[in-house]
């Protein structure tokens, strides 16, 4: 933020008081701005709650498109539709066997900010 953007917001307080420690040495860890993008579309995935489904099932088995439309009573369309914006955002990965694809969470990040999610709503 430049001098002049920092005038202007202190222009707009009621009290000013400021930690400029706290705000250079929060400044300095500050990721950049297009870290922080690419972090908030990934969070943007889990606001579909069959995306969230579809990531809770395959936290608990790998599995097929046929099987997941299943489970959730859902098209198989839909579920590959949600599936391909999982895969985009590497959440989730697949393996071919024959003429079926199977899918399974991408890594443990992914169980963990699952896991994470479900511990922070249930405290």
């Amino acid at each position: 933020m430049a001098e002049n953007e920092v005038k202007t917001v202190l222009d707009n307080c009621d009290y000013i008081h400021l930690h400029e420690d706290v705000i250079r040495s929060v400044r300095e860890k500050m990721p950049e701005e297009e870290i922080l993008y690419d972090l908030a579309e990934l969070f943007k995935i889990f606001c579909d709650s069959t995306r969230i489904k579809i990531l809770y099932a395959l936290l608990e088995s790998e599995m097929c498109v046929c099987d997941i439309a299943q489970l959730l009573n859902m098209t198989q369309s839909a579920i590959s539709h949600q599936l391909r914006l999982l895969k985009q955002a590497k959440l989730v990965k697949y393996r071919r066997e024959g003429k079926t694809v199977f899918y399974a969470l991408a890594d443990s990040h992914v169980s963990t900010i699952i896991d994470q999610g479900m511990e922070h709503i249930s405290e």
